[in-house]
């Protein structure tokens, strides 16, 4: 099927599986990508945007070592997790300066692009990445939010803790951590009142009142489309041993997938993987939304065409 309409850019880094299964969607669809990171910038990206003669929208080329692009052409922005420069050869006042000179020129360009699709845009996801917000909204929304403590108050958390039982500590951002070369990450704890002690008031932490689970769900919503997951563990965090895990492809509520779809709305997402849990009951627990969630993964184990769905997204652009 042939398109006439403009290309859709890629900005993701060179090694992303996932962005290689939406790209070769497109290609099967006859669209024109343009992909690249903007850590490159230099060499193996260039861009000259102007301002005035398209009205609302900057006009010029983006060019890679192998494609171009007129910006005012462009009719979607799939932002897959791409990463900036961070010009460690220059000394740290001018990679500080460097840096955020490519996040406001280059980052500006792309977000300035006006009937273009962003999926998503990176300032909506950079709102609804907040914790805080996301379990207000989706209270506000009626789904089933377990209790939750944000505090840095040692007195506070202690009492949390005697009140709920079995409660577990979540990051309120995850954050790339290293010692020497070693890389870190932290998952979703069971915490109790005799590990707490002063360092907990350095900074705010994020505790929950455990779910009596049975089982987690990922559920992909992809411009409506919504494809839930359903990821049986004895784990805690599931994230901590893909290779225990089993997958089926399970159907949601009406009702709950109009909410999930709506919540994306609420923030002006095209798209978004929730994070669910359903207890022995059969009632749906709220965790959290990735507005940038990895999903690749699920289409290899499920046979879901999640590719194709943004693909289909993609393709129709507008804003």
């Amino acid at each position: 099927m042939a398109v006439d309409r403009g290309p859709v850019v890629v900005a993701a880094e060179t090694d992303d599986q996932t962005a290689d299964l939406v790209i070769a969607e497109l290609n099967q669809r006859n669209v024109s990508v343009i992909r690249f990171n903007p850590g490159d910038i230099g060499q193996r990206l260039a861009i000259s945007a102007r301002f005035g003669a398209h009205p609302g929208t900057p006009a010029g080329p983006v060019r890679t070592p192998s494609r171009t692009a007129d910006l005012a052409e462009i009719r979607s922005v799939y932002w897959r997790r791409p990463t900036w420069p961070a010009f460690e050869h220059l000394d740290e006042p001018d990679a500080r300066f460097a840096a955020a000179q490519v996040r406001h020129g280059l980052g500006g360009v792309l977000y300035a692009l006006h009937d273009c699709l962003h999926v998503n845009h990176p300032l909506r996801n950079f709102e609804a990445e907040y914790k805080p917000l996301q379990l207000a909204v989706a209270q506000r929304m009626g789904l089933n939010v377990p209790p939750t403590l944000i505090a840095n108050d040692l007195d506070a958390v202690r009492a949390f803790i005697a009140a709920h039982g079995e409660v577990v500590h979540k990051v309120l951002r995850w954050t790339p951590y290293r010692q020497g070369a070693v890389g870190l990450t932290t998952w979703t704890e069971p915490v109790t009142e005799g590990e707490l002690d002063e360092s907990i008031t350095v900074v705010p932490h994020l505790f929950q009142a455990r779910v009596n689970k049975v089982a987690d769900l990922r559920v992909v919503v992809v411009g409506g489309k919504v494809f839930a997951i359903r990821i049986d563990s004895d784990l805690l965090d599931w994230r901590t041993d893909y290779d225990v895990l089993s997958y089926s492809v399970v159907d949601l509520p009406s009702r709950l997938e109009k909410t999930l779809i709506a919540y994306l709305e609420h923030f002006r997402l095209a798209s978004g993987s929730f994070d669910l849990c359903v207890d022995r009951e059969g009632e749906f627990h709220w965790l959290e939304l990735n507005p940038n969630g990895q999903w690749g993964w699920l289409e290899d184990q499920t046979g879901l065409k999640l590719a194709a769905a943004f693909a289909e997204l993609l393709m129709r652009g507008g804003s």
